[in-house]
Order: C-alpha cells, then structure tokens, then sequence
C-alpha cells in the first residue's frame, strides 16, 4: 500500500518526487542510448555485410584469375616444350647439313 501524501512529510515527499523523476530521467537517456547503440549496431552489421559480399566477389575473381593462369602457364610450357623440339630439330639438321660440306 502506497501511504498517502498527507501521511508523507512535504519534505520527504518533494525528494521522492525529486528522485522520481531523475530516475525517469535516467530511464529515458538509457532508453534513448540503447536506441542509437542499437542503429549503430545496425549500420555496422550492414557495413559488414557489403564487406563480406565484397570479399566474396574477389575471391570468386581470385580463383577465376587463378584458373585462368594455370590455363595460361600449360599453353605457355606445351608453346616452350614445341620450341625446344623445332630448336632441336633445327640443330639436327644444320649439322647434318654441316657434315657432308666438311667432308669436301
């Protein structure tokens, strides 16, 4: 049961009231903080989020350039291993070449 305020002091009833109202004070600045932490809160989860979708579209680009440097560095060693064999080749037959005209 409340006690009234005629059973209350004035006094002690103007520091209830006092204090009353710096709790509802209170109360509403924690309210309105836990809002902003809570927009805060949200705008870094979307900040995070465009982050990880852009990590995501250049690690899809990572391993699209990777394979395609693979595909690359076979063309380039099947194009060296051809060249080393016209070289080879070529060699081959300049000295055989070569042979018959010492011989004269």
């Amino acid at each position: 049961m409340v006690p009234s305020t005629s059973t209350i002091p004035n006094q002690e009833f103007i520091i209830l009231h006092k204090r009353n109202e710096d709790f509802e004070k209170e109360l509403k600045s924690s309210l309105e903080r836990e809002e902003r932490t809570k927009q805060e809160l949200l705008k870094t989860w979307k900040r995070l989020r465009v982050a990880e979708e852009g990590t995501e579209r250049l690690i899809c680009q990572i391993n699209e350039f990777e394979a395609e440097t693979i595909v690359r560095v076979r063309e380039y060693k099947s194009h060296v291993a051809l060249l080393t064999k016209q070289i080879s080749l070529a060699l081959k037959l300049h000295q055989e070449n070569l042979s018959p005209n010492s011989k004269l």
